[in-house]
């Protein structure tokens, strides 16, 4: 196991798991990594994963899980997208972007129902927020859900989502009052996908992310029970945004493990590669490039910990969520890069890893949060403490 600069700011217990997650994926995930690049995920993997104990380390243990907090969340996240990108974006989307606000706002009929057998990896979840034409905008969301005796009736499209045709159960946000700003009159619902009035209208042809399957689904007149609700009526937009600061740090961890595998196949390349009676490592080019790319794991690795940390005490971490996404992501797509321009010729063929990675990485600066958008944020955080 390589040893890294940021080993020192992680604790024994959190290192001894680290061995375990990556343990786990020499056996179960780097065999077939290449071949469930075709997709989809074999769903049998995510029960393997979910029994391992690796879908619930956030989450208490009266509902399954291990208690553990984001800062182990991000170490299996990082582990596995460090083996297959698209397997563990769909594996977060499940017990992260799902899992996380029943988790958090979720009654005890709801957790017991529609979250344990997620965290057991034997049922998948989604969550249904972008829209055809909602996406950064999330205010601006049109999928409505109207009141019909006691029951809601819910119509609308959702789009680019994770998991959509694997899912069992969705988190949904819809309107359900049109009269006041979205961010007061959003709900969010808990959706069976085998509700009569869903459907998947098709699986996105995506350039990377290939073992995932990321969906464009419709609801037309589908009928939940008031015990669908999550949270309570109105509560949908603060939801949401409670969500995505835990998103973003684990899409941050998951960044650095596309970042990890191709740097480490461009230092071992480099130290084999040999031009000019010498290995391509004794030339600036390339050794420079080394240094930029190990330089910008380990700021990486510490931004990410740092926002996982303050989350598990309870703290805000909009600011910090997003600094820690917005640069993991960005380094990402430069190291991925460097690695094939280190690899040449090779880099671009598929006998190594390196171009998989290259396409994973490049859809994490828009997904979960846009580069400008993290941006935007950042500076608006900074400025709060100023004025």
């Amino acid at each position: 196991m390589t040893d890294y600069l940021s080993d020192v700011l992680w604790t024994d217990d959190e290192i001894k798991f680290r061995k375990e997650v990556r343990s786990f994926c020499d056996k179960e995930i780097y065999p077939i990594a290449d071949e469930i690049d075709h997709g989809p995920y074999p769903k049998d993997l995510l029960k393997k994963i979910g029994h391992a104990g690796f879908m619930g380390v956030h989450h208490a243990k009266d509902v399954g899980g291990t208690d553990r907090g984001l800062s182990y969340e991000v170490i299996v996240a990082e582990e596995i997208s460090a083996a297959n990108g698209g397997l563990d974006m769909a594996r977060m989307a499940s017990t992260t972007l799902y899992g996380m606000p029943v988790t958090r706002f979720g009654t005890p009929e709801q957790k017991k129902k529609y979250l344990e057998p997620v965290i057991r990896g034997e049922k998948i979840g989604c969550i249904g927020i972008t829209e055809p034409d909602v996406g950064s905008d999330t205010a601006g969301m049109k999928t409505k859900a109207e009141q019909d005796g006691d029951e809601w009736v819910l119509n609308g499209e959702k789009r680019f989502i994770t998991n959509g045709s694997q899912a069992d159960f969705m988190c949904a946000f819809a309107i359900t009052n049109p009269d006041v700003k979205s961010k007061e009159g959003m709900t969010a619902f808990i959706i069976d996908t085998k509700a009569d009035g869903f459907s998947v209208v098709k699986d996105h042809d995506l350039l990377g992310m290939k073992s995932a399957r990321v969906s464009w689904l419709k609801m037309e007149d589908v009928r939940v029970g008031p015990e669908m609700i999550l949270g309570d009526l109105g509560q949908g937009f603060h939801i949401l945004m409670d969500e995505l600061d835990s998103e973003r740090t684990a899409i941050a961890a998951e960044a650095i493990g596309y970042a990890r595998t191709p740097y480490e196949v461009a230092v071992k390349y480099s130290n084999e590669r040999h031009q000019f009676g010498r290995p391509i490592r004794a030339f600036e080019g390339v050794s420079f490039k080394i240094a930029d790319m190990a330089t910008k794991l380990e700021a990486g690795r510490a931004l990410t910990l740092t926002a996982a940390r303050m989350y598990d005490k309870g703290m805000n971490i909009t600011k910090e969520g997003a600094m820690a996404k917005l640069f993991t992501t960005e380094a990402a797509i430069a190291i991925a890069n460097d690695a094939l321009q280190i690899l040449g010729g090779m880099g671009y063929t598929t006998d190594y890893p390196v171009e998989r990675f290259y396409r994973d990485a490049r859809l994490m600066t828009i997904g979960g949060g846009t580069a400008e958008i993290l941006r935007f944020l950042i500076q608006r955080e900074v400025f709060k403490k100023m004025l």
